[in-house]
């Protein structure tokens, strides 16, 4: 499993997740630990300004271990109601692209995929980043028009 971590400007994390291992709070927490680290050394400042982090409500992004460190670091968490992924900039933007460009291709190891998801996301252009965040402000707005319904039909 692949976490990807992204704002306009691109990746600040790819966490892959190894073979066999689940995902829960303290992994989860390991995970954000990494993420700090990439913010500090990929956005200056950005820590100091302040962190806005969208997931979803999964067991391990809502846990209290979680919840603790997200208070720790005074992390804001933008809502993401349940079963919305028009609101997902990850869902309704990121992941097709992806998965239409992997679709297709057989990779002979774990570390040719990662190699390959690296690859791609390296290539991809600023503005593609910057579309996907920024389309997330008109989306808000449709949901609230349309009274919390979905965004796309």
């Amino acid at each position: 499993m692949a976490t990807v971590f992204w704002d306009a400007k691109g990746v600040i994390l790819l966490d892959i997740l190894p073979q066999g291992q689940c995902i829960n709070a303290a992994r989860y927490c390991s995970t954000l630990d990494r993420l700090k680290e990439a913010i500090r050394r990929k956005r200056p400042g950005l820590l100091r300004r302040g962190v806005v982090l969208q997931h979803d409500k999964a067991s391990p992004h809502s846990g209290n271990l979680t919840q603790q460190w997200l208070q720790r670091y005074g992390w804001e968490i933008l809502p993401h109601p349940a079963h919305s992924p028009d609101l997902a900039p990850s869902d309704f933007h990121l992941f097709g692209p992806l998965k239409r460009h992997l679709g297709g291709m057989a990779f002979e190891t774990e570390d040719d995929l990662i190699s390959e998801l690296r690859n791609w996301f390296d290539n991809l252009d600023v503005d593609f980043f910057r579309v996907g965040i920024n389309s997330l402000l008109s989306r808000w707005q449709k949901c609230i028009d349309l009274h919390g319904d979905y965004v796309e039909k």
